[in-house]
């Protein structure tokens, strides 16, 4: 298959544009000014589209002026993070990664929004709200430093037809945790047995590189009931038996599938769309990844889109609930920032539930509004059966927040990969798995030890 580039996903795919926002939108009753926003390029041509058209109603409706310039995910990330270590910072952006919200509070370096949050606070997810609650090591407090506009969580992304060509069926599968995942080794085996020496039962990213090692893992910690390995008051907790026996599993099955060779041999090195490359490509049955990018990104294939089956998380080995990791992106108002007001009142303007929901079908469901009820009266987010399943997971099922939320020390050690080295002591080095815990708990506490949170 012809590999995809991020611009050329959807081009054919979406026609959809925002229209017209709500007639009667939030305007601040002060004098015309102008905000600088740096916006982060879309997945698809339609979303640019889409947010350019949201300013422009916004500008018309309130007199201010969005001075936006939209840059590709990587620079954009580069030239936020120079900015705000120089002080030449723009007037808001989105957080990118989700992450920095919780880094730039921690700093000092962000306005307080939660004049912003409350005009639509009772809209929200207590998972979104959660995420965008920070702590201020300047003044010891938490509060409202990012205004969640989406979330996403990861489904499971099937080949029905290469289940159905190994002789089983995805309605036979098993409902809880492990034997779910183990249901498509002898997937893979059956395929093999008939020729397709090239294909995988399971498509795992254990590589040290982008952010998919850290959610898959993260997701296995959930379902071994890790999920308070951070708590809401920062504290970590790896002295909790149950947390260590948690993380001992989330590190042995993923290390043990690769060694067995169910996990393609070059996961190990996988960058973040190395997965869904190999998805498309059918080198790997399923896959457990971020969003419905999976799908929507060969949408204009109807075939193989609709051999695609997109699945809810299983349950846990006990048979109870998985909470799916909800990221959440935060729009961030600099606290250098010189035209403040603004950049509140478009932010505002912005959340509304309709121009929040309308700006989300642009990407065809990718991303979704962090409000419940926005989806609720959208019939359009059940419509699609891709899309009815991830809205289900993200928004109608258990969610918890990212951990870096509650402590930004998470975020460290999520970028400096701790987990996924233990995975690779485990495939390369032949380490026990109780023994890359160790290490890893032991680099984990020593980055906590930087990032106390005073207790009230």
């Amino acid at each position: 298959m012809k590999q995809l580039t991020r611009r050329s996903l959807l081009r054919s795919s979406a026609g959809l544009v925002a229209g017209s926002v709500l007639a009667h939108p939030f305007i601040a009753n002060a004098a015309a000014k102008t905000a600088t926003a740096w916006l982060v390029q879309g997945f698809a041509q339609e979303e640019d589209v889409s947010m350019k058209k949201i300013i422009a109603d916004y500008e018309k409706a309130s007199g201010n002026t969005i001075d936006y310039s939209i840059v590709p995910y990587a620079p954009h990330r580069q030239k936020v993070i120079s900015a705000m270590t120089s002080g030449a910072v723009p007037d808001l952006f989105p957080s990118n990664p989700a992450e920095v919200v919780a880094l730039f509070a921690w700093q000092g370096k962000l306005t307080d929004v939660s004049d912003v949050v409350e005009t639509q606070k009772a809209q929200y997810s207590e998972t979104a709200l959660l995420s965008a609650q920070c702590y201020n090591n300047e003044i010891k407090q938490r509060s409202f430093y990012g205004v969640p506009t989406v979330g996403a969580t990861l489904p499971f992304h099937i080949w029905n037809s290469l289940v159905e060509k190994a002789g089983y069926k995805l309605a036979d599968a098993p409902k809880t945790w492990d034997a779910f995942w183990d249901f498509f080794k002898p997937v893979q085996d059956d395929l093999r047995k008939q020729g397709m020496r090239g294909v995988y039962g399971l498509g795992m990213q254990v590589s040290a590189n982008g952010d998919d090692p850290n959610a898959l893992f993260a997701y296995f910690l959930i379902a071994y009931g890790g999920k308070d390995i951070v708590t809401k008051d920062g504290k970590l907790h790896l002295d909790d038996p149950q947390i260590k026996e948690a993380v001992i599993k989330a590190l042995t099955y993923p290390a043990t599938a690769y060694k067995q060779d169910y996990v393609p041999a070059g996961a190990i090195n996988w960058n973040d769309a190395d997965d869904n490359n190999a998805f498309h490509s059918k080198q790997i049955v399923m896959d457990l990844d971020g969003t419905i990018s999976t799908e929507v990104a060969i949408i204009a294939d109807k075939e193989a889109y609709n051999d695609i089956v997109t699945m809810r998380l299983p349950l846990s080995n006990d048979g109870k609930p998985v909470p799916a990791l909800l990221t959440v992106v935060d729009w961030l108002i600099p606290k250098a920032a010189k035209n403040v007001d603004v950049a509140k009142d478009f932010l505002k303007y912005l959340i509304q539930p309709q121009v929040n929901n309308e700006r989300m079908k642009v990407g065809l469901g990718r991303n979704i509004p962090a409000m419940p009820a926005v989806v609720k009266a959208d019939p359009w987010w059940l419509a699609d059966p891709h899309r009815k399943s991830y809205t289900e997971q993200t928004v109608f099922g258990p969610t918890v927040p990212a951990y870096w939320a509650y402590n930004p020390a998470y975020a460290e050690v999520q970028n400096t990969h701790v987990w996924s080295a233990a995975w690779a002591d485990i495939i390369r080095n032949e380490m026990r798995p109780e023994a890359a815990a160790a290490k890893a708990f032991t680099q984990i506490e020593a980055i906590f030890a930087k990032y106390p949170i005073a207790q009230s």
